[in-house]
């Protein structure tokens, strides 16, 4: 991408490894942070002379902390005209994306980094030894650099997300109901979301609501996943479904301390169900590309987890946490393929067994294998 931009810009969720990725593959390029109070005081102050003494070849982390520098940086790399000057990175989407577009719109290419997927853990030789311990351990990297239990971990990142990064967001004066609120939204994992329910559990307005999940999206800490309103059937079920970008934070919200407890959740279903749907969002956003993908439901239950749409065509994925497998399985796939005139090798059923087979109604996928089967380039 630096070969094409003046500009690179990369972000996503606090401590996915945003920095150390820059540094460790930018060899030559200088580094600053807008953490450190010396360098945002020379970027506010005199952005110019920060310019000066950063003209060429820079990373610039947490560059939303200064979002004055952005014309500044226009106006520079205007004139110099040349490709890969600046990779800039930051926590924070909405700032961040609110900035751009006001000043780099057309001259960065934005790229996401998520917490470790599944084939990273595998081919770092760290990955987890069951699907529940995986749950339980997310993906980000510093639990494992580190050997940091999530338990001591999460909370801590959570305490940390609300005082540097919620601040500069929203003005929220009740941060004990946002945390909970929080918390109601782990509850809600794989479920379809109802706005006035969570609304009355958390005791603010509708409204409120809204302002706190966008938020929350803006914060890379939950995704809503949009239904497929393609007209399969005369009534489809409008309503989005919640999930959370790393379930070893759902998992921390949830009140889960161990590795252990994930077997016997009543939520368990749900965050095998997100732990599969994240592979195929990181899998995307790591090759530069916005995931296409959605789930459908009619109006009598019949339901495919997740649809995702590459170069023009529909797969649909059915997601079971059950090592067994059972031809019931396919029962909500084979009315959307019906529907849709999809082929059975558009099908397939992910389950926590670990042997892949094919069966008339589709392809039956073992999870740990599943990285060999997503494809978006």
């Amino acid at each position: 991408m630096g070969a094409k931009f003046p500009i690179v810009t990369l972000t996503g969720p606090r401590q996915s490894g945003k920095s150390t990725l820059l540094k460790s593959t930018l060899a030559g390029y200088k580094y600053v942070s807008m953490e450190d109070p010396d360098s945002r005081l020379l970027a506010i102050d005199d952005p110019r002379g920060f310019l000066r003494t950063y003209s060429d070849k820079t990373i610039i982390d947490e560059v939303q902390r200064v979002p004055d520098l952005f014309s500044y940086l226009q106006t520079h790399v205007d004139n110099e005209n040349r490709e890969g000057m600046y990779y800039l990175a930051g926590s924070q989407n909405f700032l961040l994306m609110q900035s751009i577009s006001q000043s780099l719109a057309g001259r960065t290419a934005i790229l996401t980094l998520l917490p470790l997927s599944h084939e990273e853990l595998k081919q770092a030789g760290i990955v987890p030894s069951t699907s529940d311990e995986e749950i339980f351990h997310g993906g980000y990297p510093r639990i494992y650099d580190k050997s940091i239990h999530p338990a001591d971990f999460y909370p801590n990142y959570i305490q940390t997300y609300v005082e540097k990064d919620l601040r500069l967001l929203k003005n929220i004066e009740d941060l004990s109901k946002f945390i909970r609120f929080i918390k109601l939204c782990a509850g809600r994992i794989g479920q379809l979301l109802n706005l006035s329910s969570l609304a009355n559990e958390a005791g603010v307005a509708v409204s409120t609501v809204q302002s706190w999940l966008s938020t929350l999206e803006a914060s890379y800490i939950l995704y809503l996943l949009k239904p497929d309103h393609q007209n399969y059937a005369k009534r489809l079920v409008k309503s989005p479904k919640l999930y959370f970008y790393d379930t070893g934070l759902a998992c921390s919200l949830l009140e889960i301390e161990e590795a252990a407890q994930v077997s016997t959740h009543f939520l368990r279903g749900g965050l095998f169900e997100n732990m599969v749907i994240n592979e195929f969002i990181k899998d995307s956003s790591h090759v530069g590309q916005v995931p296409r993908l959605t789930f459908w439901r009619d109006s009598t239950g019949n339901e495919v987890d997740l649809l995702v749409s590459v170069k023009g065509k529909q797969k649909a994925y059915e997601i079971k946490s059950g090592a067994t497998y059972s031809p019931d399985d396919f029962k909500g796939v084979k009315v959307w393929a019906k529907l849709s005139q999809t082929k059975p090798e558009d099908c397939h059923v992910i389950y926590n067994g670990d042997r892949g087979f094919s069966t008339s109604s589709g392809e039956v996928l073992p999870w740990p294998e599943l990285s060999n089967t997503i494809v978006f380039t």
